[in-house]
């Protein structure tokens, strides 16, 4: 669908500055946006390598064990299939750190690499399994305490307080995740 909206959008751009006169006003926007978005890559390419480090080196410590023990509970409720499998749940904790910290970027190949240990045990590997399911939905609210990637966005183009958003998206996450998560609970039990 985005494949159809995108190139809709730029040439409605272009028709209307061709019919009303204002194509170098276009053609000005055009360069000054993406100077613009390759100061906000570079900006949030520091942000990712810096957090992405952090996960590594925590990774290789006591941290994510003592996370992963502290989550324990939270897992357990979340996945009940995954009693059992300490890695995977390893796996889920090291992707939920991440989200918390706001690090969506982190938390993708986290994510992804939960996902695939999960299908690996997967019976049907044409279906989700509850757990499967359970993880997109956490990861698509993804309860942040610190919105890293949204602050240091506001901070590159110049906000006066990047960090004011931090306790609307405590409220916006945590409400998104505590939804997510009560409709994916209904849904595994309606559909036993």
């Amino acid at each position: 669908m985005l494949n159809i909206i995108w190139p809709l959008f730029i040439i409605l751009s272009f028709s209307f500055a061709i019919l009303f006169g204002n194509l170098d006003v276009l053609n000005q926007s055009i360069f000054s946006s993406t100077e613009e978005a390759v100061k906000l890559c570079i900006t949030l390419l520091g942000t990712m390598c810096l957090w992405n480090g952090i996960m590594k080196i925590a990774s290789q410590t006591s941290i994510i064990k003592k996370l992963t023990i502290f989550l324990t509970p939270i897992i357990h409720f979340l996945f009940p299939e995954l009693k059992e499998d300490t890695e995977i749940k390893k796996q889920i904790s090291m992707n939920m750190v991440a989200n918390i910290l706001g690090l969506g970027n982190a938390a993708t190949p986290l994510g992804i690499k939960a996902m695939k240990s999960m299908q690996e045990k997967n019976t049907d590997k044409k279906v989700l399994t509850n757990s499967m399911a359970t993880l997109i939905v956490l990861n698509t609210a993804s309860i942040q305490i610190i919105p890293t990637t949204a602050i240091a966005i506001r901070s590159s183009l110049g906000s006066q307080n990047p960090t004011s958003i931090i306790f609307p998206v405590w409220i916006a996450t945590i409400s998104a995740a505590i939804a997510g998560i009560t409709a994916t609970k209904l849904f595994i039990k309606w559909g036993k």
